[in-house]
């Protein structure tokens, strides 16, 4: 065969053009494809890696929440970052503040849902543990190497706590006082739990030792959050307020009047006849004992009573 003579695949092969080929993939170079490197053999003295039982379900993604949680905490890391090289009262820096502190509104509701038993507008109760969210954030140091959430939660809970004390309650009652309360509702639930009824006062001053009369005061200013009006009727029950039912005459007003009036008058009256009126009347001495008493006989006592009723009846200027 002459060189200028090519077998038939050969010429077809010259013949043929060559496939297109994209510009974005490079060209595969011939020969064998590589072959993948065999794993690292593990360390000398190292647990074998664990494998999961056959028919075993894949490990589940953490929860949303979890997610978000650990997202607000990276987030709330990158801006403290910013905030620490920004100077107060720029632009940039209140606008760091206040992503920080929308970003952690989730923990103030956390620390807010702590009092719901309290019958306050769940919203006040928001406001005012966002307050101390702000006071957490302008206070709280990055280097120190805690958790911002640890920090911020005590001074959240910390405000709503004085809100309570200091805003809610129309009757203020002093602090020891109202901190005891808070051992005795912990008290009570306690022995309640061990001896499956409610316990006595003096069980409960026992366990605190304290006075009985210390826990019934300590009762009493648990109850006084608000103060009751005697006009409003009762809840519920549909009686009248509680100055219709508590209220009645008194009889002793109506002397309070005259016991004035008989003062103003027994002044102007002489030592001896004051003494007799008063031994008469207030000591509830009969005649014949006042005469006993003065040394006097039983009509003349007679005659200067007659005689001081008549000095007493021309100076009343209610009869006048």
């Amino acid at each position: 065969m002459s060189a200028s003579t090519a077998p038939p695949q050969d010429q077809a092969s010259a013949l043929t053009p060559a496939p297109a080929r994209s510009p974005d993939i490079p060209a595969t170079p011939a020969g064998p494809p590589p072959t993948a490197s065999p794993p690292a053999a593990p360390p000398a003295g190292a647990p074998p890696p664990a494998v999961p039982p056959a028919g075993a379900p894949p490990p589940a993604d953490p929860s949303p929440a979890k997610r978000r949680g650990a997202d607000t905490r990276a987030l709330t890391q990158v801006l403290f970052g910013q905030l620490k090289n920004l100077q107060p009262g720029t632009p940039e820096h209140t606008r760091v503040r206040a992503a920080l502190i929308e970003a952690n509104l989730p923990l103030v509701r956390y620390a807010a849902a702590r009092f719901r038993s309290r019958n306050e507008p769940m919203e006040d109760v928001v406001q005012v543990g966002t307050i101390g969210l702000i006071n957490a954030i302008d206070r709280f140091d990055p280097e120190r190497g805690v958790q911002f959430p640890t920090f911020a939660m005590p001074t959240v809970v910390g405000e709503i706590k004085r809100y309570f004390r200091d805003n809610v309650r129309t009757v203020h009652v002093p602090r020891r006082l109202h901190e005891l309360w808070v051992q005795v509702n912990s008290a009570t639930e306690d022995l309640t739990t061990a001896f499956g009824r409610s316990p006595t006062t003096a069980e409960i001053a026992e366990r605190l030792r304290i006075t009985e009369e210390e826990v019934l005061s300590c009762i009493e200013a648990g109850r006084s959050y608000h103060a009751t009006s005697l006009e409003a009727a009762q809840e519920g029950d549909g009686l009248p307020g509680l100055l219709d039912r508590l209220g009645y005459e008194d009889p002793a007003l109506d002397g309070v009047e005259h016991r004035d009036l008989v003062r103003h008058l027994l002044v102007q009256l002489p030592e001896r006849e004051q003494r007799i009126l008063l031994l008469r009347y207030y000591s509830n001495l009969t005649q014949s004992q006042i005469s006993a008493e003065l040394g006097v006989s039983q009509m003349h006592v007679s005659r200067l009573l007659a005689r001081s009723f008549q000095r007493l009846r021309s100076a009343n200027r209610i009869e006048a």
